[in-house]
Order: C-alpha cells, then structure tokens, then sequence
C-alpha cells in the first residue's frame, strides 16, 4: 500500500496553512507553519501568480493530505460522490468523514488521523463489536466504535482515555472517554463538518 513518508510538515507548508497532521506540536510553539509560513524549497519565498486550475488543484491536494488520502482512493471517493444524490462536493467530505481513522480522531481516540490510522492496522478497534483494522472502513449511522478491551490496559490508551475525557466532539457523535467507546448518531451535514475547504474548487477541478 502507498503511503507518504516524507515530512508531514513540508505538507502544511505547501499548502500555506496548518492541516493538523501532527497533533499537539500543531498548537505548539514548534509548529513548521507558525515559524516558517512560506512554501519548502529553494524558491518557496518568491511571488507567484496562482492560475485558476493551480487554485483547484491546491484544494484538492489539501483535502488529500488532511484526510490522509493518495490520489487513486480520493478520485474513487469523488466518481462515488457524483453518482450520489445531493451536492456532489458534500457528498465527497461526508465520506471522506465516514472513513474510520476520521471518526477515532474525531471522537479524541488519537492525536491525529495518522496515529489513528497506526491504532486501528494494529487491530486496537471494534466496530460494532468485530474488530476492524482497515482505516477507509466507511461507518454508517448507528455503528459503535470502541477500543478493544486488552488494549485499555496500555500506557498510550491509559492517556488517551485522560485526554479524550476532556474533548469535545461534533454534535453528529458521542463519546464516553473513559469507556473510550463512542457513536455514530448520524452522518454529519455540511455545517457540522468544520475542514477548511472549498469543494466547489474540486469539483471544477474534476469537471474539466
């Protein structure tokens, strides 16, 4: 299977905005956005006029990278959104929030959607009570996801459980921290999905 294995904080620089992929050091002090806030490499610093189709491509690359998506799973995802009804844009982020390494970060299981995805291949969640460690797995409305029970005992999910105790989580989910066990309550509108994009850009993109 594909993945990056680059700096994640290139990935923020490039797109000139913080993604969150690193957990805590992303509100810190550290933080490559914070103190270098123009593009990697030696011309990162240079003005450069962004043509239309570079804005739509920007867009698309940054939904890829805070989802954790690589290019042939995201263009599957958006030919699925397009033969749903709706928006297809919307219909896009839903299922891209659907996938189960979003919904362990979203419910405070994990730091970011990378150490989600590490939690859940290691076979650490249930899902409706049957273990599952693929992280696209796509939940549904209804479905339950909590940790397995031997891996509570470990010291990472001891401060897991500390933490997820004192997070919020969307209004379209419900956790229990210290049971670390959490609910789909629905699938989530537009309004209730707080990624800072512009899938209409996509969609353009797509369309060409």
């Amino acid at each position: 299977m594909a993945r990056y294995t680059d700096s994640t904080c290139r990935l923020c620089r490039r797109e000139g905005a913080k993604l969150f992929l690193k957990g805590d050091r992303c509100y810190s002090d550290k933080c490559a956005v914070a103190r270098r806030s123009y593009a990697p490499g030696q011309h990162g610093q240079g003005r450069k006029k962004v043509s239309e189709y570079g804005l739509q491509l920007r867009e698309k690359q940054k939904v890829r990278r805070i989802y954790g998506v690589m290019e042939r799973q995201f263009r599957n995802y958006f030919e699925k959104a397009e033969r749903q009804k709706g928006v297809t844009g919307e219909n896009l982020l839903v299922t891209l929030e659907r996938r189960l390494d979003n919904i362990v970060y979203r419910l405070g299981f994990a730091d970011s959607r990378a150490e989600a995805r590490t939690l859940i291949r290691h076979g650490h969640f249930l899902v409706n009570g049957r273990k599952v460690n693929i992280p696209s797995y796509l939940v549904r409305a209804g479905d339950s996801i909590k940790v397995r029970e031997k891996s509570k005992a470990s010291p990472r999910f001891k401060e897991i459980a500390a933490a997820a105790a004192h997070r919020t989580v969307p209004a379209w989910l419900s956790a229990d921290g210290n049971a670390l066990e959490g609910h789909i309550l629905a699938l989530p509108t537009r309004e209730q999905i707080d990624t800072p994009v512009q899938e209409h850009l996509i969609v353009e993109l797509y369309s060409r």
